[in-house]
C-alpha cells in the first residue's frame, strides 16, 4: 500500500481452494495455547498444612495491604479461613472488613451466612441485630433476620423484629410479610390489627381495598363494611379525595356483589358517580356498566350506558370545541334518552331533566362560532341551529321557543359574506306549519332583498307553486330572471311552469326572451328546451324555422345531425288534432309522419358547410349518421353513394412550427377534397384502383384500401353539399331531508 492508499488487486478471480468461516475457527481453536494451571498440592502432615496456612495468609494480608477498600479481597479471605474451620480468625477478618465499610450489605450477609453455617445461630442473631441497628432501611437484612427467628420456631422474636422494622415504617412488602406471619400461625385478629396500623401509617386506597378484602375472606362482614365505611368517611367529598377513592369505592360494591346485595351495590355506585365529574370517572363507570350487564334491568343498564357515552362524548368536545359531528351525535344521544324515557312513561320531573339536558348541549354547541369570515367553517355549524329548532318544534312543541332560535340564528350568520338558504327557507316553513303565510313570505322576501340566491328563489318559488300561488309564482320568476338573466334553467322553469298552465302564448314569449339573452348560461338547454316544446305541440314548421336560427348562430354537427334527425321522424300532431281525437279514451296519440327527403337534403346541407369550415373530423361524424339514416330510410344507391364519400387514413410529412423539424402526422382525407385540389394526384388514384380492381376480380382478392375513392369514381357527378351548428342534450319530512343535507354539506349549497 502506498500513500495511504489500498492495494489495487489485479487478480479478482476465485482462489482454486476455498477457505470457509467454520474452518478459520477451527484452526484458530487448534492454535489457541493453553491457560496456565497451577499445580495441584497435596498435604502429608500438620507441618506442610501450618506452613500452607501461613503462606496463604501472608498472600491474603499482602493483598489487603495493597487494596484494603477491596471488599471482594476481605471476603475472599474470610471464607477462606472458614473453610479452613477457624472461625475466630474468619471473625477477626469479618470485623476487620467491618471497620473499613461497616455500611456494607453484602460484607454483613456474608459473615451472617458464614456463622450460620457453621451453626453458630447465637452469634448469627447477635449480627443481624448489630446490622438492622446500623442498617434499619436495607429491608434485605430484616427479611434475612425475621427469617432466622422463624426458621428457629421463635415466632415471639419474629414478632418482635417485625415490631422493631415497622416502627421505621417500611414499604407496603414489610406490612404484608408481617400480615402474612400472622396469617400462617392463624393469629387474624392481630393481622387484623396491623392492617389498622398499616392504613394509619399509609392511609392509601389500595391499602384500604386490602383490608377490607381481607375481613370478608375471614368472614367478618360487617367489619368489612366497617372498613369500606370508615374509608370513605376519611376521603370526605371532596371531588379530588373522591376520585382517589375509585378503587375503594369499586371493591365496596364488587364485594356487596359477590354477597348478592346488588341495591347496596347501585347504591354505592351511583353515590360515587354523583360526586364525581364525567370526564374523570371512566373506569367506575366501566365497572358500574359490567355490574348492570349482569345483574341490572333494561332501564338500569340503557341508562348506564348512556352515562358512559356522555363522559365519551364531553372528552371528545374538551379536547376540541368545534368538531361538529360530536355535538351532532352528543345531541341526538341525549334526544333519543328523552324519547326512551316517554316510551317508558317517565314522570314529568324526569322528563323535564332531559329535556334540560337536550337544551343544555345544544346551547353550548351554537356557542362554538366558527372563526373567520370562510363559508366552508360554516356549513356543519349551521345544521346545529336546524336540528335545535326542529327539537323545539317536533319534540317539545314549544313553538315560540322555535322561532327564537331561528331568529337568533339569523343575526348570527354574517349575510353581507355569505348566506346559507336553508336556513330562511326552513324559517319560512315552520312559519307555513304555524299557518302564517304572511311572516313565511316577509321573511323569504328580506331574504332575497339583504342577500339573493338562486336557492333563495328555488325555495320561495316551490313555497308558493305548492299553495297553488301561481300569480306570485310568476311574479318570482321575472324576479328571479331579472336578477340573473344568463341562467337558462331559470328560463326553462319558467316556460315549464307556463306549460303545465296551458298559456303557449306565453310559453313561446318566455322561450323567444330567452333565447334573444346574448350571454346565456349553456344557450343549449334553452334552445333544446324550446325545440322539445314545439316538437310535443306538433308545430314542425316553427320547429324547423327554429333549427334554422340555431344553424345560422352555431352551425355545430350535433345541430345538424339532430335537425336531419328531426325531419326523418314522426311527431305528435298538434294540439287541434290531438283535441279532437280525445273523445275516443282508447286511441293513441295521433303521430305525423317525417320526411326522409327533407332529412337528406338536411345531411347534405350539412355536409357542405362542415366541408367549407374545414371540419374534417365532424364531417366524419356527420357521415356515420348520414349513413345509419340511410340504411334505414333509404336505397342501396344511397348507402353506396355515402360510402363513397367515407375518407381515408393517410399519413404526410409536416414541418413542425417550433423545432422546424419534419415529422409524420395522421390526416384524413376525402375524395372530393382530393379531386378538387389535386386533380392529376386523383386521376393517378383512380387508375391505380381500376388496376387493384381487375386484379382483385381476376384472383378473387377482395379491395377495402381506396374504398372510399372507389365509390367516388364511380359517381364522378357527385357533389355533397350541407351546413352546421351545435345543440345539446337537456337534461316532507323536515328532519330527514336536513339529515340529508347534513351529510353532504361539505358541498356547496
Amino acid at each position: 500500500m502506498q500513500d495511504g492508499r489500498a492495494p489495487r488487486i489485479k487478480n479478482r478471480a476465485p482462489a482454486a481452494v476455498q477457505i470457509t468461516a467454520e474452518q478459520l475457527l477451527r484452526d484458530a481453536q487448534e492454535r489457541q495455547e493453553s491457560q496456565f494451571r497451577a499445580p495441584k498440592q497435596r498435604v502429608e502432615d500438620f507441618e506442610e498444612l501450618h506452613e500452607y496456612r501461613g503462606r496463604k495468609r501472608e498472600e491474603f494480608e499482602k493483598r489487603i495491604r495493597q487494596t484494603r477498600s477491596s471488599i471482594k479481597e476481605w471476603l475472599q479471605y474470610a471464607n477462606w479461613e472458614a473453610s479452613q474451620g477457624e472461625y475466630a480468625r474468619a471473625r477477626s477478618v469479618f470485623e476487620r472488613a467491618l471497620d473499613v465499610d461497616p455500611r456494607s450489605v453484602q460484607l454483613w450477609l456474608s459473615y451472617t451466612e458464614m456463622e450460620l453455617k457453621g451453626r453458630n445461630v447465637q452469634h448469627a442473631r447477635n449480627l443481624f441485630d448489630r446490622a438492622v441497628t446500623l442498617l434499619p432501611r436495607v429491608d434485605q437484612l430484616w427479611y434475612k433476620y425475621v427469617y432466622l427467628e422463624e426458621l428457629l420456631g421463635n415466632v415471639p422474636g419474629a414478632r418482635q423484629v417485625f415490631e422493631r422494622w415497622m416502627q421505621w415504617e417500611p414499604d407496603d412488602k414489610a406490612w404484608q410479610a408481617y400480615i402474612k406471619l400472622e396469617q400462617r400461625y392463624n393469629e387474624l385478629d392481630r393481622a387484623s390489627a396491623i392492617y389498622e396500623r398499616w392504613v394509619a401509617v399509609r392511609p392509601e386506597p389500595r391499602v384500604w381495598v386490602k383490608w377490607g378484602k381481607f375481613e370478608e375472606e375471614r368472614g367478618k362482614l360487617d367489619k368489612a363494611r366497617e372498613v369500606f365505611q370508615t374509608a370513605l368517611e376519611f376521603f370526605g367529598d371532596d371531588e379530588e379525595q373522591i376520585e382517589k377513592a375509585q378503587a375503594v369505592f369499586t371493591a365496596f360494591a364488587k364485594m356487596e356483589t359477590r354477597l348478592k346485595e346488588y341495591e347496596r351495590a347501585r347504591v354505592i355506585y351511583k353515590f360515587a358517580l354523583s360526586r364525581l365529574p364525567r370526564s374523570k370517572s371512566a373506569a367506575l363507570y366501566a365497572a358500574y356498566t359490567k355490574f348492570e350487564k349482569q345483574h341490572g334491568t333494561r332501564s338500569t343498564l340503557e341508562s348506564t350506558v348512556l352515562g358512559k357515552r356522555r363522559i365519551q362524548y364531553e372528552e371528545e368536545v374538551a379536547h376540541d370545541g368545534r368538531n361538529y359531528d360530536v355535538w351532532f351525535d352528543y345531541a341526538r344521544l341525549e334526544e333519543g334518552a328523552l324519547r326512551d324515557l316517554r316510551d317508558e312513561g317517565a314522570t314529568g320531573e324526569e322528563e323535564e331533566r332531559a329535556t334540560n339536558r337536550v337544551r343544555e348541549v345544544y346551547e353550548r354547541a351554537v356557542a362554538q362560532v366558527p372563526p373567520g369570515g370562510e363559508k366552508r367553517h360554516w356549513r356543519r355549524y349551521i345544521f346545529l341551529w336546524l336540528y335545535y329548532a326542529l327539537f323545539e318544534e317536533i319534540e317539545t312543541k314549544d313553538f315560540e321557543r322555535a322561532r327564537q332560535i331561528y331568529e337568533t340564528a339569523i343575526r348570527v350568520v354574517p349575510h353581507k359574506q355569505f348566506t346559507f338558504a336553508k336556513l330562511w327557507i326552513m324559517f319560512a316553513r315552520f312559519e307555513v306549519r304555524r299557518l302564517n303565510l304572511t311572516a313565511a313570505r316577509k321573511i323569504l322576501g328580506t331574504a332575497i332583498g339583504m342577500c339573493p340566491k338562486e336557492a333563495l328563489f328555488k325555495g320561495y318559488i316551490q313555497l308558493e307553486f305548492d299553495l297553488r300561488e301561481f300569480d306570485r309564482v310568476r311574479t318570482l320568476y321575472e324576479k328571479y330572471i331579472e336578477w340573473d338573466p344568463t341562467n337558462s334553467a331559470a328560463w326553462i322553469k319558467y316556460a315549464e311552469l307556463e306549460t303545465q298552465l296551458e298559456d303557449l302564448a306565453r310559453v313561446r314569449a318566455i322561450y323567444e326572451l330567452g333565447v334573444s339573452q346574448s350571454a346565456l348560461s349553456m344557450p343549449e338547454l334553452l334552445w333544446k328546451a324550446y325545440i322539445d316544446f314545439e316538437t310535443e305541440e306538433g308545430e314542425r314548421d316553427k320547429v324547423r324555422a327554429l333549427y334554422e336560427r340555431l344553424i345560422k348562430i352555431s352551425g355545430h354537427v350535433k345541430v345538424w345531425i339532430s335537425y336531419a334527425t328531426f325531419e326523418a321522424e314522426p311527431i305528435p300532431a298538434s294540439r287541434a288534432v290531438r283535441e279532437e281525437a280525445e273523445d275516443d279514451e282508447e286511441a293513441e296519440i295521433p303521430m305525423v309522419d317525417g320526411d326522409p327527403v327533407r332529412a337528406r337534403q338536411v345531411f347534405e346541407r350539412a355536409y357542405k358547410d362542415l366541408k367549407s369550415k374545414g371540419l374534417k373530423h365532424e364531417r366524419v361524424v356527420l357521415l356515420e349518421i348520414w349513413k345509419a339514416f340511410e340504411e334505414k330510410y333509404g336505397t342501396a344507391e344511397d348507402v353506396v353513394k355515402v360510402q363513397g364519400m367515407m375518407p381515408i387514413t393517410s399519413k404526410r410529412r409536416i414541418v413542425d412550427k417550433e423545432t422546424g423539424q419534419t415529422v409524420e402526422d395522421w390526416d384524413i382525407v376525402f375524395a372530393d377534397d382530393e379531386r378538387e385540389s389535386n386533380p392529376t394526384t386523383f386521376k393517378f388514384l383512380q387508375m391505380a384502383h381500376a388496376w387493384k380492381a381487375s386484379q382483385a376480380k381476376s384472383g378473387g382478392a377482395s379491395a377495402t384500401a381506396l374504398s372510399g375513392f372507389a365509390a367516388a369514381v364511380s359517381n364522378p357527378n357527385v357533389q355533397p353539399s350541407g351546413s352546421g351548428g351545435s345543440g345539446q342534450g337537456s337534461s316532507d319530512g323536515a328532519r330527514a331531508q336536513i339529515d340529508d343535507d347534513v351529510a353532504s354539506s361539505d358541498g356547496d349549497e
